[in-house]
């Protein structure tokens, strides 16, 4: 059955500077999928979704930030709710420093469920937005006003390519060709479609939540999430044509990654599994993992959350070389945003042997009751 939907609808968001109490904590009875960002001068911004009692139309975006490097957080800085009791979904959102300087926050909205309860299945009813600030390093930075950017879904921060080119990689969903790359060459004024890879066999496809590097002879390696572990695609012109998604070898539970370049020039791989190959059949063993050959080899092994129920790491790296990764720990129970703070010597190490480095600092936990669970 297809319903008749104004265009409308697609066009609206609602950004909310001063949150009420019923975006509290302790209403809130579901919440995880972060991103975060470090300014300049130190502040840590974190960013979530959460509401309703799983994902659904109740879903909204928060934010909140630490000037004491993750030891504390503040409380809920704005929210993104496109309409309240719904239909539009807000969710996934991604924080990401552009080489102006300026702190973008990306969001996706979307009709209904998941599952897409009011629209016709054949419709792609899912949008990106963005906005963002110059002033990331203050308490309450000046936002700019929120746009419509793209079509499809993007969860990973963007990256920029040594030709200047930004790159975004959002997704269709398991469609064929679903793992899209986005492009913009006007320094995110617009984006546009540029390529796409595929995971052949169907059974084997999921979300994608794909993250592209660029390699040291100028190919784009892209990760992909995929029900066997990590997939790979290669692209040797800058993002246009992509090779079919083939495994890498390397095991992770069915979802989300981190991958980066770190200052040092090696990367970082965030996934689940006390080993590179290790592929485990829950969401535990959250791992962190560093590259010298461009993803040929890994060494280390830091052990971040060894519990069920850790998921989705996102990071990002001070210029004193500490990491910060976030991720969730039990959406519907524990509800709880966590942080480790580490170094690439306390990977290699396996073990933290930073003195500034540290394990479950605590960014957000929501306490309402979920009647689901």
């Amino acid at each position: 059955m297809k319903h008749q939907i104004s265009d409308g609808i697609f066009n609206k968001t609602k950004v909310i500077m001063k949150p009420g109490a019923e975006y509290a904590d302790n209403v809130r009875m579901f919440q995880g999928i972060p991103g975060m960002e470090r300014a300049p001068n130190g502040r840590l911004w974190a960013a979530w979704y959460g509401g309703g009692i799983n994902e659904d139309r109740y879903n909204y975006i928060m934010l909140n930030t630490s000037a004491n490097n993750g030891e504390t957080w503040s409380n809920l800085k704005l929210v993104v709710d496109p309409d309240g009791s719904g239909p539009m979904r807000a969710f996934d959102p991604c924080l990401w420093h552009d080489p102006a300087g300026r702190m973008w926050l990306f969001w996706n909205q979307v009709l209904g469920n998941r599952e897409n309860e009011y629209v016709d299945e054949e419709v792609r009813n899912w949008f990106l937005w963005g906005m963002h600030t110059n002033d990331s390093g203050r308490e309450n930075p000046k936002w700019s006003k929120p746009e419509r950017l793209c079509e499809a879904i993007m969860l990973n921060k963007p990256i920029v390519l040594s030709t200047g080119e930004w790159l975004l990689c959002s997704s269709d969903w398991a469609w064929d060709c679903s793992a899209r790359v986005f492009r913009s060459t006007d320094k995110g004024k617009t984006w546009n479609h540029l390529g796409r890879a595929n995971v052949a066999d169907k059974s084997e496809r999921s979300f994608d939540e794909h993250m592209v590097v660029e390699r040291s002879d100028g190919s784009l390696w892209m990760l992909v999430r995929t029900r066997y572990g990590l997939g790979e695609s290669f692209s040797h012109d800058r993002g246009r044509f992509w090779t079919y998604v083939k495994p890498t070898g390397i095991g992770h539970a069915c979802s989300r990654f981190f991958i980066r370049r770190l200052k040092s020039g090696n990367l970082i791989l965030v996934k689940h599994g006390r080993t590179i190959e290790q592929c485990p059949f829950s969401r535990c063993m959250l791992t962190a993992f560093v590259s010298a050959d461009d993803g040929r080899t890994w060494k280390g092994g830091l052990m971040l959350d060894e519990r069920v129920g850790v998921s989705y790491p996102d990071g990002v790296e001070a210029k004193d070389g500490t990491i910060y990764v976030i991720y969730d720990y039990n959406r519907g129970t524990d509800k709880e945003i966590l942080m480790a703070r580490f170094t690439e010597k306390d990977i290699l190490a396996k073990k933290l042997c930073s003195p500034a480095s540290k394990f479950r600092l605590l960014v957000n936990k929501a306490t309402g009751k979920n009647p689901s669970i």
